[in-house]
Order: C-alpha cells, then structure tokens, then sequence
C-alpha cells in the first residue's frame, strides 16, 4: 500500500493524546539511530580482538538490522524501518556522508602524490587495472546468468562492475597499518602510497561510470552528448575548484593560523557551507553530491590551525554517529536472502575469488618486477584488497541508479565485507617484518668514555610533560665524560577518530621511526613538543631528535620498546600516568592530572618487555623552579637525593646520580640504608613466597630468581666505594638507621621535608630484607616499587618529584607478587639456610 509522504508528520503530540511516536518522523529516527548505534558498537566490540575496522562492524549490524536478518520478522521492519522512513533515513545518513567524504579529501595529500615514486604509482596502476578487467569479464558472466541484469545499458553495468572490483579502501587501510605496526615498513609506506594513487583513480572512475549509469535502463537509450556534457561540466568544476578555490582557501588558512588571533567562526561556517554548495553543483552537474565534497576537502591546505579545528568540529558527530546511519541504511538494502540456489552462491564465489585474484596478482606482479620480495609482494597485494566506504558508496550509487539490481547488489556486498575481513588475519599470518638484534646496554655500559654516546629516550604525553623531562635530562648530562644523545618520542593514542589517519601521516612524513633532524610536518601542540626540544637541544653537546609514535595503547609499549632496541639506548625515560602540581597560595594541597589508566597498563608493559633501563618520572613540578635554590652564575640548582638499600635497581640509580653530580648546578644526596649489620643487605633473610592474590595491582612484584645474598652485599659495597671514589668531593653521603619498621617513616620524612626537587630510588626487584619486609603492605602504585610507590603515593605529603629507576637485567626480568612467608611455614625459616627456587614454577621461594 502507497504512502502519502506529505501526510506524514514531524513530531508527535505524545503518548497521553493517543499518538504512537513511530509514527512520526522525527521519534522514529531517534530509535532508528539508536538501535544502529547499539548493535554496531556492540559489534565493534566483539570484533575487537580480532582486529578488524570499525567497518565491517557497521557493515554486519547493517545486515543484521535489515532482510537478511532481524527484518524477516515484518512486525519488526514494518514498524521500525517501514517503508515510508527510507527517505528520512538517507537523507540524514547523506549528510553525514557528504562530510565525512569532505574530511577523507582533507586527508589526502596530492603533494604527497607527486612526490611518490614511478613503484607506488606502477603498483596502484596495476591494483587498478588488472582487477577492473577482471569485473568487465565477471559482468559478462552475471549479465548472462542474473535475472534481469541484462535490462541495464552494457557500458554503464561494465563500468561499475570492474569500479567495484578496483577500489582500495585508503582510510581503512591507514588503520589497518597502524594495527599491525607496518606504516614504518616498506610494504606499508609502498601501500599507502599506491592506495591514495588508487583512491584519485576511483573517484575519477566512479564519476566516469555516474556519468554514464543516467537513469539505468533508460541510460542505454539516452543521446551520448549528456555523458559528454557530463564530463565536461565535471573537469571543469574540478578546474575551478583547483584554480580558484584552492588558493582562497589557502588565504583563509594563512588568516586563521596561529599567527593571528583565532580560528574565526564565520570562516568554519562559511567552509562547512561551501561542502553543501559543492555538493549541490556535482548533483547539478549530474555526478553525486559527495564528489564535489570531496574535491572542495582537496582545497583545503594540509596541516595547520585551520584543517585541525575543522576535524575537530565535524568529525565526532559525523563518523561517530551519521556515518553509521549510511552503513545501516546499506544493509537495509542488503537481503541475502536473494542470493538463492548453488548457482547464486557460486557467483558470489566466482566474485570474491576474482576481486582478490585480480588486485593480488597484479600487485604481486609488478611488485615483484620493482624487485620487491615475494613475501612482502604478496602481502602487499593482500593490503591492496582492503575495501570500505567509498565501495560501499560504489554500489548504493549503482542500486540508485538502477544499474545493480538487488542480487548482484547482495553479491557485491558480501564480497566487499569478506575481501576487507580476511585483511588482517592474512597478513599477520604471512608477514611480520624482520627486525635486527641489537646490543643491549644499560648507564653502567654507556658513556665509559670521551667517543662514546650516552642515548636516552624519553617519552612525553604532551606539552605537560615537557619542562620535567627537559629538566631531568639537563640535570643528568654529563659535562666531563660522554655526549648525550636525546630521542624524544611524543605518544599519541591512535583513536577511530579520522583525524588519527592525518597523524599517521604526519607521522610517515616524519619519518616514524627514523629520527630527522629538521621536522617541517604541520603545526599545533604537537610540533610544539617537538620545537620545545629542538630548542633544547641548541645547548650543545646534547644532540636532539623527536618523532611523533601514534599507535593504539594496546600496542604502543612495542613501538617504544623497538625504538630503544633500534637506537641502542641506554635508558628510556617514561612519564608516570599522573602528575601533581601544588595549589596556588600556602602550597598545602596539589592537583592532580591523571592521563588515564590505559596509559599505565603502557607504562607496565614497557617496564616488563624494555631492552634496557627504565626510568619513570612521578612529576610534582620537577624543573618548574619553584622552590630550586639559585646555582652558580644565578642558575636555579636542582636537589637530588638518591635513596640506595642495594640491588641492581639500586646501583642503576646510583650509576645516574654520579652523573648528575658531574652537573655543575645540580646538588646530589645519597642516602644508604644499610641493613642491621650494616652492610646493606641485612643481617637475617627475609623468605618471599609467590602472594596468593590474583590481583598485580595490589601486591609488589620481585625476581623469582635466587640470588647470592653474600654477592650481591659484595657487589653493593663495591658501587658504593666505586662511587664516593669518583665523586665523593661533590655529593654528601649519609647513612640511615637500619631496621624494618622504621624505614617507612625515613623515607617519607625525606620526601616530606622539602630539601629535594627529586628523590630517584630503584624500583627493588631483587630487595634487600629492608625492602623485602615491606612485601605485604597493599601498593597503590605496584609498578613502581616498595620504596618509589611510598613516595608516589598522593596521601603521604610527599612535595618532591620522584624517578624509579629500573635496572635492565636478564637474570631479574622474570617476577611474580611476592609476599612473606609466615615464620612458622615448614617449608623454610625466617632465619635459615637458602630455600629451593624453581624457575619454571611460580611456587618457588625466594631468600633475601
């Protein structure tokens, strides 16, 4: 039964005067939006561990929510998704679609492009060309076998067969490359490249083949002059769009860079306005609206104040919640129901199976030609099959226009969603890139002489962490013995947002993970992480390169831990995930900022994988100067106190505080707890026993590994004789009194006390008995240690910066909660003998 869309109202009156808000348009859109929002994110997250894009989630819950699925019940699609609200439905989702392609032509670099070499652009031909030969010959075939295929004109159905076949997903291949960590590889950078080449191809292919589609079945009958017409009046619009709009752009970028004031609103508005407009002239014209969206995002200058506010303003609400709407509306369309008997399915076959032939064996041969090697061939043909939304766009268009029935439309969805799903686990099952073992170091193995390096990394969330970083690395810069080489890596979280897809670009361009010096990407906070740096830098003797590392938090501990092992880095410096500053006035309280437990769970994944030393800064407004004494010629002194109970963390701490007393303005402390013999160790064996809880969180974690308790009292006094050799004219030693249960209230009296801008302690993996009396109390902070998780703690009064300092050493990596053993356990004494170890079972006991 027909519908009068005329009669259909807005808004309903409500429940209590009788009306049903579905049925009216606006009530009804608002369930309709919410139900796609619930089951796509729904299956997001089920996909998640498995990796795929947040696509083909939108692209299944689409299905599900059409014929295919929940719409055989009619109750259900009738008073949901009835007929009549298909046109609501899309024009909403054409919004969000046409500035969603808005933001995908911002992203692309066509200066990139060019720049490109004679392999990428070889590769997209061939990706091209070869699987868009394949789809005229599979559109023989469904032409012949599809009821009803054959009504459609020859031209315009060939055409959008070998379109829907050739494409490449550009923004979902991005996120595709930065899940598997290959954006830095020569296959990603040759696929990105050869994909963006591809991505200009298919929006020139799908305007030829609108172009041409006209009316569908009436397209075959029109006069050939409207498809020249339709051409011309299309090359034309992207020649004013270049010509003129282009560098108006530019200028209004120019006036809203930092420079001036502030991005001004009547330019954001008047942008979001030229979308609509250009959208409108392409629908004009007669090619779809999107296309002229996309070219008016081409003008838009890359980078820069401007490009960011505009993502920032459109991109949430458009890829979060409109664009979802288009998939949906896809799978509404989408009835698997249609594709019936063996026949059918064999088409669908016949079609996956060529679509994935045909872009992976021309990748693969011209791949192979440009010397490339078979395995990264392949895997890059495999890249190259990614689809997404502009195949999606391909084919809604081709239903549209009618040149696509519901069968074939069926077919080529399926075959897009398979193609996009098998991505992922085809690569990581096939390729993973070779990576060279390096020479691990530590500080005691660095810097020995006048030619050698002492390489950190440091790591920065953002500008926040800029002034205690620097300020740390200033304080442990050798001026007599080595050169400091800094590399500074700026994390960043890669998010679904869009705009992560212009920072892995800018990332790219960077270089990530190769350091250059002169980094010209851009403009906003995160160059000035950069450029804050750069500038330090200028001192001498310190040798600066940052880079940018954008990845998932899941997986971003991987990209600092293989910068470190490719760089040969001594120690990599991490910022703890909250920083405290004091509150204005009398300085009796702080705030705090906390960047999020995911960033911990990095921080905690670093310490246990790293290849070398690592450090984590608990910042309390460390370089800040506000409570720094004046140094020599006026310069503010730093106070550092290193607290020493023994252990390799320890003589790791104590290595960096000799370099810090080599620092003419810096001020070093060491404080030894010795134990009650005073050799520091102790003088009774404190027995660990793997703790019952589950829970790391909550229980310190200490090597598994038996140590010599007499070689390691041994190796202790050595450093420490070692160290007031060599610098016992410039720090002040001091000694505490030993004993367990005083240590708690020394340590806090020393960071309570206000004499030190930073107390560095080791993280106290192989504890001393001080140390190891300590297991059972509930930690707060866990990865940091005993004695650091006191001082980090934000109840203790602490008012000083602290840096937990540990050691990278094989025989103490393996660690397991510990906690104490009872003393009347039969399985040892509190003060006996060694107990048993058993490396390869975590029910081992551990003396120290």
């Amino acid at each position: 039964m027909g519908v009068n869309v005329t009669a259909i109202k807005t808004s309903s009156n409500g429940a209590w005067q009788g009306d049903n808000p579905l049925d009216f348009a606006f009530p009804l859109l608002i369930v309709q939006t919410t139900i796609i929002l619930i089951i796509s994110r729904s299956l997001a997250f089920l996909l998640k561990p498995l990796r795929q894009p947040k696509v083909i989630a939108e692209i299944v819950g689409g299905i599900l929510l059409g014929p295919s699925a929940l719409g055989r019940n009619k109750n259900y699609l009738h008073r949901i998704f009835p007929s009549w609200s298909t046109p609501i439905l899309e024009s909403v989702a054409s919004i969000g679609l046409l500035f969603f392609l808005f933001l995908v032509g911002l992203e692309l670099d066509l200066s990139s492009i060019r720049r490109s070499g004679r392999h990428a652009f070889g590769i997209a031909a061939a990706g091209i060309s070869l699987p868009f030969v394949c789809g005229i010959g599979v559109a023989f075939v469904l032409r012949s076998t599809v009821e009803g295929a054959d009504k459609v004109g020859y031209g315009q159905f060939l055409i959008f067969m070998g379109v829907a076949l050739s494409i490449t997903a550009f923004p979902v291949l991005a996120r595709i490359l930065a899940e598997l960590k290959l954006l830095t590889t020569t296959v990603g950078e040759t696929a990105m490249t050869a994909a963006a080449f591809n991505d200009v191809a298919a929006w020139i292919l799908l305007a030829l083949a609108v172009a041409l589609a006209g009316d569908g079945a009436d397209g075959a009958h029109k006069s050939p002059l409207t498809s020249i017409w339709v051409l011309c009046s299309g090359v034309g619009f992207v020649a004013f769009m270049l010509v003129v709009i282009r560098p108006a752009m530019k200028w209004v970028a120019r006036r809203c860079s930092s420079e001036h004031d502030a991005v001004g609103e009547a330019y954001i508005c008047l942008t979001l306005a030229g979308v609509m407009v250009s959208g409108f002239m392409t629908d004009l014209i007669g090619i779809h609206s999107i296309f002229g969206a996309f070219v008016f995002g081409l003008t838009i200058p890359k980078g820069g104040d401007f490009s960011e506010r505009l993502i920032e303003r459109i991109e949430d609400f458009v890829s979060g919640l409109l664009l979802p709407l288009y998939f949906a509306s896809s799978g509404l369309k989408t009835d698997v129901a249609k594709i019936r008997g063996v026949e059918a399915w064999g088409l669908l076959g016949l079609v996956i199976t060529t679509a994935c032939a045909g872009k992976i064996l021309g990748t693969f041969a011209v791949a192979i030609m440009f010397a490339m090697p078979a395995r990264e061939s392949i895997v890059l043909g495999v890249l190259m099959n990614t689809k997404g939304l502009v195949e999606l766009i391909v084919l809604n268009i081709g239903r549209e226009k009618k040149v696509l029935n519901d069968e074939i439309f069926a077919i080529l969805v399926l075959m897009a969603l398979f193609t996009t799903f098998i991505t992922t686990p085809t690569v990581m099952a096939i390729y993973k890139p070779t990576r060279g073992i390096r020479k691990l170091r530590d500080l005691s193995a660095a810097g020995d002489s006048s030619k050698d390096e002492l390489r950190i990394l440091a790591c920065v969330h953002g500008p926040g962490n800029v002034p205690s970083i620097i300020s740390l690395i200033e304080s442990s810069r050798s001026t007599k013995n080595s050169i400091l080489k800094l590399f500074i890596m700026h994390l960043v979280e890669l998010t679904e947002r869009s705009s992560s897809i212009v920072m892995v670009q800018r990332a790219r361009r960077n270089g990530f993970p190769f350091f250059n010096r002169l980094q010209r990407s851009g403009s906003g906070w995160h160059d000035s992480v950069a450029g804050a740096f750069q500038a330090y830098g200028q001192l001498g003797r310190v040798s600066v390169r940052p880079t940018t590392a954008i990845s998932p938090l899941g997986t971003m501990h991987e990209d600092i831990c293989h910068v470190a092992e490719e760089k040969r880095v001594a120690m990599i410096v991490l910022p703890f995930h909250k920083r405290w500053r004091a509150v204005d006035g009398d300085g009796d309280g702080e705030t705090v900022e906390n960047v999020g437990h995911g960033w911990r769970v990095v921080n905690q994944r670093v310490l246990k994988h790293a290849p070398c030393s690592v450090a984590v800064l608990v910042d309390r407004g460390f370089g800040t100067g506000s409570r720094s004494t004046p140094g020599p010629n006026g310069s503010p002194a730093q106070r550092v106190c290193i607290l020493f109970f023994g252990g390799p963390d320890d003589r790791e701490a104590l290595e960096l505080g000799g370099r810090m007393a080599e620092h003419p303005v810096v001020s070093v402390t060491v404080v030894r707890f010795p134990g009650k013999d005073g050799g520091g160790r102790g003088g009774a064996q404190v027995m660990l026993q793997p703790s019952p809880s589950k829970c790391k969180e909550k229980s310190y974690s200490f090597s598994t590994k038996n140590t010599d308790p007499q070689r390691e009292k041994e190796l202790d006094g050595d450093a420490v004789t070692e160290f007031r050799r060599r610098w016992d004219e410039l720090v002040e030693f001091t000694e505490k009194g030993g004993g367990g249960g005083n240590v708690v209230e020394d340590v806090l009296a020393i960071g309570r006390s206000g004499d030190y801008d930073l107390v560095v302690v080791g993280k106290c993996r192989s504890p001393s008995a001080l140390v190891a009396e300590l297991a059972d109390r509930q930690a707060e902070h866990a990865e940091l240690g005993p004695i650091g998780d006191i001082l980090a703690s934000a109840n203790n009064g602490v008012t000083c910066s602290v840096l937990v300092i540990q050691q990278h050493d094989v025989v103490t990596a393996d660690e397991t909660p510990m906690t104490k053993m009872a003393r009347d356990d039969p399985r040892g004494k509190l003060n006996g003998g060694e107990a048993s170890s058993c490396p390869e079972n975590l029910q081992n006991d551990v003396a120290v």
